[in-house]
């Protein structure tokens, strides 16, 4: 008995570090892309306000024995959901960025590649975390000088937070988007009364039209 207690003890360690891993992964865009000369592609991500994002990119070298062409190379911006510039490279290989989001919302990453003839097709790499996933936690551990428990603990903790946070912001979504409704649901009645007024007034006017002119012709 006392063994079969040791060891459910000693898996819930590993099932705390699974369940971990499964929720920090929400927050990680990790893709690789091909992007045609002289065309766009744009990659949004819903950042809540005062989060922390950091994202890399590079392009991905079509010969491993050749040096990258200069024609692979990707021009990145990152804007803001109000269209505030949050990160810009020009004609890159690769980089990063990192910042902490003071509006909340779709956040856009835009590559283009310049127009070549004959056209050529750029591949990147791309990672965008956000949230309890961007936080670098090896500096963290390294700081604080604490063991592997510990860390799968505290990044346990943000994450509880974060989810904590992520469902008051979704809360206030729901309360924004049923003010919204009833809105929507008291114009539309003011708007179907108006209606049903302009009717019965266009048709009393009718009525009374056809009743002047048979009066005129004698006909009442």
């Amino acid at each position: 008995m006392a063994r079969g207690r040791r060891e459910r003890s000693d898996t819930f360690p590993s099932l705390l570090i699974s369940v971990l891993l499964c929720l920090s992964a929400i927050r990680v865009q990790s893709l690789r892309f091909e992007l045609q000369s002289g065309h766009t592609k744009c990659i949004s991500e819903d950042i809540k306000l005062n989060a922390m994002t950091v994202g890399k990119y590079s392009v991905v070298n079509p010969s491993d024995s050749l040096p990258l062409p200069d024609s692979h190379r990707v021009t990145l911006r990152v804007t803001s959901p109000y269209g505030n510039s949050m990160h810009f490279a020009e004609n890159v290989e690769s980089g990063n960025f990192a910042f902490t989001a003071y509006e909340a919302g779709d956040f856009l990453a835009c590559f283009w590649t310049p127009d070549h003839q004959p056209p050529v097709t750029v591949t990147v790499e791309f990672e965008w975390k956000s949230g309890v996933a961007a936080k670098d936690w090896t500096k963290v551990a390294k700081k604080g000088q604490i063991d592997l428990m510990e860390l799968e603990l505290k990044k346990l903790e943000d994450t509880v937070k974060t989810i904590h946070e992520e469902m008051f912001f979704l809360r206030e979504r729901e309360e924004e988007m049923q003010e919204m409704n009833r809105k929507t649901n008291s114009r539309m009645a003011w708007l179907s009364f108006l209606s049903l007024a302009m009717c019965l007034s266009v048709a009393g006017l009718q009525l009374w039209h056809l009743k002047t002119f048979f009066e005129r012709k004698k006909l009442l």
